[in-house]
């Protein structure tokens, strides 16, 4: 028997922790309760000893191994402790942030009893069955084609279980044990000779094959996944899929559920309650859950029977985390499934940079789809509209009201695109020119007219609207600028009788808020939806045709060197929900430089030519991926403090060739949350001669006394 357990602890400290076995010998993985100072936390069992290695004083004995979390297997600590090696992370923390908030506390958890599925055998009939002036119910009433849980219906509306429970004993719905629910499956779609030899060549990949799916919008990627998962089931293995953003869960989730009903599935985001997510969680852990569908963290769930992992939208940012732990789900996956020996399948419409430069060296295999996957459905056509010296008419071009009005006598529907939430973002005296503020950050306040309110988005500070302008003490404040409250504000005067849904974060904050409206759209009871970057991607409906994108060009000079990658990405996302029917659709952008020679791109309608262009630019700039970035960054109260810590940093790291120390800055926006912030930026040849660099430097830097500063390190940052 060992003596001894070194544990991994949720603490800022980059070490295990000894503590003595007394008459029990946990297993490796095992969580177990530890004192910890005056404190009782959990941990996880990493290494068993005859001796404390270089534990300093008596240790401690462990108080009781907590068997809610059967031992994690040795894959998991193994990429957890990849994932603190390479983002230079405290293992204990890494692994806390891999675990279901459950399994960090000091208490035990106990798993609830099954809970029972409703669903409806004949939808029709249950729409039939309830009054046409009761829309919220009939929206509940339409999901339920699908089995939903108590939990799940309450998020579609806040009475849904209420009515739910009333169907189920007026005999118009079913029940049944989650996991006993068998339902008639959705049928595969018939596939295009792109979308079969691309099946074909995922299926056939045995072993780590790293696939690039590089697929025009409306391509039918989910379809590809999809039948690619049911062979993958087929063998008895699992699989892992992960999503970018939560609001692209649920609707996934229906069409994965219809399409393998009765086959076990694990959903893994944020809107999931702690008790849900560890349930989930433990389904994946044993085996029993065939699909995880997930957000950024279920990239670390154990799945004892991996089979593929497939990443959706993989250039998008949600994939790196921004705080904390600061990792990318995107490159964990591709480590995880090199670890696992399984293949893994990156799709995007648009793909990042650092894949296109992988596809390119032949790290990745690229597969294309370049058609649309509906018989018929072009891509839409795309129309700049040339904003200066024009009168917009409420923000709109007069030609972009023309075909908002066509398309609605045609019965169509339409997206106005405007990635600013609240009425107005700049509030302004026309006298002395102040504008609103906030007090804590570096940047304006948000007017949100119908809550009265100015609001940061950065830090959440907010304050009633100003009477008069501080300075002059001048009444007439104006509102400049356009966000998405004023333009639903203007618009019923332009399309009367017409319904109109803004969504975006603010109208959407609410359990089941979300759901509900995306299901409106779908059924075709909204004729223009406002919507921001929770609109641009993943969603399908049928109806809508035009799509008007206000505002896009404050990505054409941003400091961000990505600034233009990202907005080619969102345009041709956005442009990518119109018209992915039989219906031809439209897109018109409205620009202050339609001679920008981004815009020509974009309107070839062809990432590779962009792409190409943008990865020699980064390799004759010695920009990633033509090199490896690491980001130092300091919060002060001051500035001078955090920039005089990072300059103490940056002379613990010994110059060499091909490694570029540049001088500690200013971030780019200097004030957040009422702290000052610097940054500090390494560049080095390879992401190996960082990772030495690294290595090397942070045991001194982690010495430093660094009195009213906390700094944090981001490898491969992608905000700069």
């Amino acid at each position: 028997m060992a003596a001894f357990a070194l544990v991994a602890l949720d603490v800022p400290l980059k070490r295990l922790f000894a503590y003595a076995v007394a008459g029990f010998t946990p297993a490796v993985g095992s969580r177990v309760l530890v004192p910890f100072g005056p404190r009782r936390i959990s941990g996880v069992v990493l290494e068993l000893r005859d001796d404390a290695a270089d534990f300093k004083g008596t240790p401690k004995a462990i108080l009781a191994v907590l068997d809610d979390l059967p031992p994690l297997p040795a894959e998991t600590l193994q990429l957890c402790q990849f994932v603190a090696s390479y983002y230079h992370y405290p293992i204990g923390a890494v692994i806390a942030a891999a675990l279901p908030k459950v399994f960090r506390s000091p208490t035990v958890f106990r798993e609830p009893a099954p809970s029972l599925v409703y669903f409806a055998e004949e939808p029709a009939h249950l729409l039939s069955c309830i009054s046409l002036r009761a829309p919220a119910q009939r929206r509940v009433a339409a999901c339920l084609s699908v089995p939903h849980t108590p939990a799940a219906l309450r998020r579609l509306h806040d009475s849904a279980w209420r009515w739910v429970k009333a169907w189920h004993e007026q005999g118009w719905l079913q029940s049944a044990l989650e996991a006993k629910v068998v339902a008639k499956a959705s049928e595969d779609l018939a596939l295009n000779a792109e979308q079969s030899q691309v099946v074909a060549e995922l299926t056939a990949a045995r072993g780590f094959v790293p696939f690039l799916l590089y697929g025009i919008t409306g391509s039918g990627k989910t379809e590809v996944y999809l039948q690619t998962i049911a062979q993958v089931l087929a063998r008895g293995l699992q699989v892992l899929v992960l999503i970018p953003e939560i609001n692209l869960t649920p609707q996934l989730e229906g069409r994965f559920r219809a399409r393998f009903p009765g086959v076990p599935m694990a959903a893994l985001h944020s809107g999931l309650n702690d008790t849900e997510r560890a349930v989930n969680w433990l389904s994946a852990l044993r085996g029993e859950a065939k699909i995880v569908l997930g957000t950024r963290l279920a990239v670390f769930t154990p799945l004892p029977q991996l089979g593929m992992i497939i990443v959706d939208e993989e250039h998008d940012p949600s994939f790196k985390q921004q705080e904390g732990l600061r990792y990318s789900a995107r490159d964990v996956a591709v480590y995880r499934a090199r670890q696992a020996k399984v293949p893994i399948a990156l799709g995007s419409a648009t793909p990042s940079i650092e894949s296109w430069a992988n596809a390119k060296a032949k790290r990745y295999r690229m597969l294309t789809l370049s058609e649309r996957a509906v018989p018929g459905a072009v891509l839409p056509k795309i129309t700049l509209l040339p904003v200066k010296n024009v009168g917009l008419v409420d923000g709109l071009h007069v030609m972009a009201l023309a075909a908002m009005h066509a398309a609605l006598d045609r019965g169509e529907q339409v997206l106005i695109f405007l990635n600013r939430r609240g009425f107005s973002p700049v509030l302004q005296c026309g006298e002395c020119g102040w504008m609103a503020c906030c007090t804590h950050c570096s940047a304006r306040l948000v007017l949100h007219l119908k809550e009265r309110r100015l609001r940061c988005h950065h830090c959440g500070y907010e304050q009633a609207i100003t009477p008069a302008c501080p300075d002059c003490g001048n009444h007439d404040l104006k509102p400049v600028g356009q966000g998405t409250q004023r333009m639903e504000e203007s618009l019923p005067l332009h399309f009367p009788g017409k319904k109109i849904l803004r969504i975006d974060r603010d109208s959407t904050s609410k359990k089941g808020e979300l759901d509900a409206a995306l299901a409106q759209v779908h059924s075709g009871e909204v004729d223009i939806v406002i919507g921001t970057q929770m609109l641009a991607k993943g969603h399908d409906f049928d109806l809508l045709t035009t799509v008007v994108v206000l505002n896009a060009d404050t990505g054409l000079y941003s400091v961000d060197f990505r600034a233009e990658e990202r907005l080619f990405a969102l345009l041709t996302q956005v442009a990518g929900r119109a018209g992915r029917r039989e219906l031809p659709g439209e897109v018109f952008i409205q620009t202050a430089f339609s001679d920008h020679p981004f815009y020509h791109q974009l309107l070839a309608r062809d990432f590779a030519p962009f792409a190409e262009r943008t990865l020699h630019e980064r390799q004759m700039m010695l920009l990633p991926p033509a090199n490896a970035w690491a980001l130092f960054r300091a919060d002060a109260p001051e500035l001078e403090q955090a920039l005089s810590a990072l300059a103490q940093i940056r002379a613990c790291i010994a110059p060499e060739p091909h490694l570029l120390l540049n001088q500690p800055v200013a971030a780019t926006m200097l004030k957040k949350a009422g702290v000052e912030r610097a940054q500090l930026l390494i560049a080095a040849q390879s992401k190996a001669q960082l990772q030495a660099v690294l290595d090397e430097a942070l045991p001194t830097i982690t010495a430093l006394k660094l009195a009213k500063v906390r700094w944090s390190l981001d490898v491969d940052p992608i905000e700069v």
